[in-house]
């Protein structure tokens, strides 16, 4: 094996002493599993087209969703609680499908195969929503506008409705993740050049995501509130195909990662270890510790992981005793196995305290479109569906990722001069929980004065009151913002923090921390209604939100962001960044190129 290593390291230095043949030093490799070439692989080629597949696969994905609250009280006869819970329940389960997608790309399939089997299932799920809305569901023709109401449905046909929007949930939740991942894939991050490209990959990436959803938010919401819901859902299910045609051309230009197996065995390895020498006192350092041979790290390009103090429990994991054997895993794991755990660890306090954002980011995909049809929807004669007031979130997070870019980032940069990096990830995150919670209390206002030029006694809320939709841009344009910060933030941090056969996990961590707002947002929503509406009170939330008080739900939300701030300040200071040894085949080049020079 040793002979066979020194080989392939000869063919990497010859190729690296041809510029034309340069390799990356990342350990990525070709579609041929063969050292991937720089100049014909990857960059911003194989980023571009992975930034416009997932603008298009955006584009699909919130041609249901952000309309999918009114398709259910509208189609499908559901009241405003009961709805905004299923599309909280729906949302969430997108994302918690990014673990399932996480986990195997990671281990078995890698981010490639993992990209194209999830986005084939992604257009069976939104073909299927097409085939059932047109045969099933929109019927009479023409039903399902602000007018017109539809008939009701059987359980077979409420049964395809259901399979079809969440096969759409399986396809996206898994392709997610994965795709973010392996477009930084795309750039070596030991390349002066392709490192700074890979930084702004992720900042690209958010905003091809919110200029994916602007088509679908402006053209796709009004066609569907008109209630040509099978048209808006055939574009969807056409977008989709595209993305998933493009993203197949580009197969000859990817840099690819070996898998590199069950990170949950690696887990359950190390704690087994160190429970079986829980009574094993602590080595004085670091160095006593078994740090492994190395030979898995020099094929995949990972590195080790620097020693660290804290849970010291688990480094017993890595102390060698007399009775030892070193080709037993569930007895010695080496440091950096055992710091992959620890890194895990690290991430969860402040992962935990990203979900509460997401409960407030949540609910612009339903109760902001609940309260903007309960308003005054037209502006000239010109009738805008609630839904489509998301476009200006859009309009929002592409106006600050650009000002955060070229202006605040340079500027606190400026400030600090003894880094050429404005604000870190953790100060980004928390810069977004404290405009979160300008947000909510923007949307409470506005619900508020709402109220008061508001109709009673209307039957069904629309256009129920007086005071303008447009009153609603300062929420959503707070929440852009927030975005930027937040979830841009959480994108860096996640990936750049999680070890290197994690990757896809780490992505996945920005992605269940969104899964979990929604259901709490759904939670919240159950346990408010049933504490408001006792004494034979309507509730905060009623099928008529002009007999509630849904300002008060939104103070609610903004108080309990400003606590989660205060523990994520905590949780901030107490984290301590990853720190990695040289990539393993980096250091092998440039130690054997510097005994040819002796």
């Amino acid at each position: 094996m040793e002979f066979l290593n020194i080989d392939k390291l000869g063919q990497r230095e010859e190729k690296l002493g041809n510029s034309e043949e340069e390799l990356t030093l990342d350990g990525t490799v070709d579609k041929h599993g063969r050292p991937a070439v720089r100049a014909t692989t990857g960059r911003w080629f194989a980023g571009v087209l992975l930034l416009v597949n997932q603008g298009l696969a955006t584009l699909a994905f919130f041609g249901v969703g952000v309309n999918l609250v009114l398709f259910l009280t509208r189609v499908m006869g559901q009241d405003n609680a009961e709805a905004a819970n299923n599309v909280s329940k729906w949302t969430g389960t997108v994302y918690i499908f990014s673990l399932l997608g996480a986990f195997l790309s990671d281990s078995y399939w890698g981010r490639y195969k993992t990209c194209a089997i999830f986005q084939a299932i992604f257009v069976a799920g939104l073909v299927s929503l097409s085939l059932t809305s047109y045969i099933f569901l929109i019927k009479p023709n023409g039903c399902g506008d602000e007018k017109m109401p539809c008939r009701s449905h059987s359980t077979v046909h409420i049964v395809l409705f259901y399979m079809s929007i969440y096969l759409i949930a399986l396809g996206n939740g898994g392709y997610q993740p994965t795709i973010a991942t392996f477009g930084a894939d795309q750039f070596d991050e030991d390349h002066p050049q392709e490192s700074h490209s890979k930084v702004s990959f992720f900042s690209y990436f958010y905003l091809a995501l919110n200029l994916g959803s602007l088509f679908s938010n402006t053209i796709l919401v009004y066609v569907e509130d008109k209630g040509m819901w099978t048209l808006g859902f055939w574009a969807s299910a056409c977008s989709a195909i595209l993305a998933l045609v493009l993203f197949l051309i580009g197969t000859p230009r990817y840099r690819h990662r070996k898998p590199t197996g069950n990170p949950i065995s690696r887990f359950c390895q190390v704690l087994v270890a160190a429970i079986r020498k829980w009574k094993i006192e602590q080595p004085s350092n670091g160095y006593e510790l078994y740090e492994g041979d190395g030979r898995d790290l020099a094929d995949n390009g990972s590195r080790n992981i620097l020693h660290t103090k804290e849970f010291k429990f688990l480094n017993k994991a890595a102390i060698i005793t007399s009775k030892e054997r070193f080709d037993n895993p569930w007895r010695l794991c080496p440091v950096t196995q055992v710091e992959e755990v620890k890194c895990i660890l690290r991430l969860f306090p402040i992962w935990l305290c990203t979900i509460l954002y997401s409960v407030v980011f949540t609910q612009m995909a339903s109760l902001f479109v609940e309260q903007g049809d309960a308003m005054k929807t037209t502006v000239s004669r010109f009738h805008i569906p609630p839904a489509s007031m998301s476009s200006f979130d859009i309009l929002s997070v592409a106006a600050f990722i650009f000002i955060y870019r070229r202006v605040l980032d340079p500027f606190v940069a400026s400030l600090k001069k003894s880094s050429q990096r404005g604000l870190t990830e953790l100060q980004r995150m928390g810069v977004g929980l404290i405009i979160a919670i300008m947000a909510m209390v923007a949307a409470g206002i506005v619900e508020h004065f709402r109220l008061k030029y508001a109709s009673i006694d209307c039957s069904h809320c629309t256009n129920s009151s007086s005071l303008s939709i447009l009153w609603q841009v300062p929420q959503y344009v707070l929440i852009g913002a927030s975005e930027v910060f937040m979830y841009v933030g959480q994108l860096e941090f996640f990936n750049g923090q999680a070890p290197d056969g994690l990757k896809s996990f780490g992505s996945a961590l920005c992605m269940t921390s969104i899964s979990l707002g929604n259901y709490v947002s759904s939670l919240l929503v159950s346990i408010v209604m049933r504490i408001s509406t006792t004494d034979n009170m309507p509730g905060w939330i009623p099928g008529n939100l002009n007999k509630g008080h849904l300002d008060r739900f939104y103070f609610l939300l903004a108080a309990l962001t400003a606590a989660d701030f205060l523990v994520y300040l905590l949780c901030a200071k107490w984290y301590k960044y990853i720190e990695f040894e040289e990539r393993s085949i980096r250091k092998q080049v440039e130690e054997k190129q510097g005994d040819l020079r002796f």
